[in-house]
């Protein structure tokens, strides 16, 4: 009982057994969605697609950027860093799940192979480099939240990433960048530059001590 209010109340709670349990947890979530996504990808074209692929992108990005923080109660380093570490461990269980499950299962279409030429497996470096950072990064505007004194916001994490995104593509867009379009793959890769800025945002916001 007394581990579990712990986890609750402490500050920076980054126990190793908490963060490899919270780890795998996120890791289930994430890839119940991978796997929404990919069946939306194959089922659905038009419209339906591209609504089904940015609901279930959303959903994904606001477990991702605050569960971390959250679980470790991120307030300092440490707490951010365990934060990443849940990032890291969720993109360990997606592989196992991965190669285990969705692989064989032939879940992707012919336009995920042909992205990676042809390779099942060029996504997972990938993903554990995204996985962790946008941990790392939403724990971090937590923490900047919490010396605020209106103190931790969630939503205002994901609203203001979402917002932020949107900006960055539509900029994209506007400006040519190569391969930038009106679609889900922009606005996927254009949360990564808006994590960064709202990290930026929020510690600007930050009551300094």
């Amino acid at each position: 009982m007394s581990a579990a209010v712990d986890t609750l109340h402490s500050a920076d709670y980054t126990e190793v057994r908490h963060v490899v349990r919270s780890g795998v947890q996120l890791g289930i979530l994430q890839s119940v969605l991978v796997g929404l996504f990919a069946l939306v990808s194959r089922w659905l074209s038009g419209p339906g697609e591209l609504v089904g692929e940015a609901f279930l992108l959303v959903i994904g990005v606001a477990i991702t950027v605050t569960l971390p923080g959250l679980r470790t109660n991120a307030r300092t380093i440490e707490g951010i860093a365990g934060a990443a570490g849940i990032g890291l461990m969720a993109t360990a269980t997606f592989l196992v799940v991965d190669v285990v499950l969705f692989q064989p299962l032939g879940l992707y279409t012919s336009r995920w192979l042909a992205i990676g030429g042809g390779s099942n497996w060029w996504y997972h470096p990938v993903w554990f480099m995204i996985g962790t950072y946008m941990a790392w990064m939403g724990a971090w505007a937590l923490a900047n939240q919490a010396a605020r004194p209106s103190g931790v916001s969630p939503a205002e994490v994901v609203g203001g990433t979402i917002v932020l995104a949107v900006l960055w593509m539509v900029g994209a867009v506007l400006l040519k960048v190569p391969g930038a379009t009106w679609g889900v793959g922009t606005f996927a890769v254009a949360i990564l530059p808006a994590q960064a800025l709202l990290v930026m945002v929020t510690w600007l916001g930050a009551r300094r001590r």
